[in-house]
């Protein structure tokens, strides 16, 4: 093999990588359905979090979902309690995802995305 092909390749592994790594499950994350969340709602001793954007959570929300858009969360997670459970909704269920990594780095211990988002409820 010359070394083109084997950059090549090297570029193809990682490129695949991170396209898969996006849909892999964060370690230590919880996923529920929407069915999950309906459940949960009203529940004491848990932090319901939107992490869309300020304009999607005003045109659809829902009631006990505190707003803290994704590109904001790191700066304001000092805001939330890291003792009690964080659920996590987003559209889609991507930025949430996102979110749920950032605030593991961040030392909060449960944590809960809600798989397929606002789509999926």
């Amino acid at each position: 093999m010359d070394v083109k092909t084997i950059l090549n390749v090297i570029l193809i592994v990682l490129v695949s990588w991170l396209i898969i790594s996006r849909f892999l499950p964060v370690r230590g994350v919880k996923n529920i359905s929407g069915k999950d969340l309906k459940r949960m709602m009203g529940q004491k001793n848990k932090q319901f979090i939107d992490v869309r954007t300020a304009g999607e959570y005003r045109g659809n929300n829902i009631k006990g979902f505190r707003n803290i858009p994704l590109n904001e969360l790191a700066n304001k997670a000092q805001q939330l309690d890291k003792h009690k459970e964080v659920i996590i909704l987003c559209q889609s269920g991507m930025r949430s995802k996102q979110a749920a990594k950032v605030l593991k780095k961040l030392g909060f211990q449960h944590v809960i995305n809600v798989s397929g988002g606002m789509n999926g409820l």
